[in-house]
């Protein structure tokens, strides 16, 4: 977490551009058959493990990662750098409502000067390059995107070029509902147990099931295969 925090901040202040991916068991599993999704991410600057998942299955498969660096925190560490360093961020995805109550929050705990803008995720496919223009125009330092995978992936990689005045680019997923208090994060002893996916699936059961119980049972499948050498070179 600190030296990812710590790279960002540099390349904020040599004014380049950092492009952040975040990977865990369900994402995993979807770029092995989603190539555009698999390469927006292999093409990203920095990836961290959000997922303990990642985290066990490469330590099994004797490639250790340092830590896991879950997103949402990630995120929030990078606001707080943000409000003190006077960088501008941009939030990008979920409903309006929720959005904008993120804004709002982050308005009153440091200052609305912070926010260079924000939209929800609701757009069409006309709508794209109006939406990356309109980011790349805010003045924003640092882009959170608030969207599922892989659309935000391939959102970002597409629109790489037109966002380059951005410093910082990272794809967020459901953290905007969770900083909103519309959902809520499970708690520490599950996060760092691997159970944080069951605290998901137990809020939303109909819309998780298949995500999680699905996904994580090809995930495991996937690394034992890999572990076995019975995955291609």
């Amino acid at each position: 977490m600190k030296e990812t925090i710590s790279i960002v901040e540099k390349t904020i202040e040599e004014k380049k551009q950092l492009h952040h991916v975040v990977v865990n068991a369900g994402k995993m599993v979807q770029m092995q058959k989603d190539v555009q999704l698999r390469e927006s991410v292999n093409n990203s600057d920095i990836i961290n493990a959000d997922g303990q998942a990642v985290v066990w299955a490469a330590k099994f498969l004797n490639k250790p990662l340092k830590e896991r660096v879950a997103g949402i925190d990630l995120m929030e560490n990078l606001v707080e750098l943000a409000h003190k360093k006077g960088y501008k961020i941009f939030l990008f995805g979920a409903k309006e409502e929720v959005v904008k109550k993120v804004v709002d929050g982050y308005s009153k705990k440091y200052n609305k000067n912070l926010i260079a803008g924000y939209r929800n995720g609701y757009y069409k496919e006309k709508d794209e390059l109006e939406i990356a223009n309109q980011i790349a125009t805010s003045g924003a330092n640092m882009l959170f995107v608030a969207i599922t995978s892989p659309k935000k992936e391939n959102y970002l990689y597409k629109y790489n070029n037109e966002l380059k005045n951005v410093n910082f680019i990272m794809g967020v997923g459901g953290s905007f509902d969770v900083i909103s208090g519309l959902t809520k994060r499970a708690p520490v002893w599950m996060q760092n147990s691997g159970l944080e996916w069951f605290y998901r699936f137990s809020q939303e059961p109909k819309r998780m099931w298949k995500r999680y119980l699905v996904g994580n049972s090809k995930f495991i499948y996937l690394v034992f295969k890999e572990k076995l050498g019975f995955t291609k070179s």
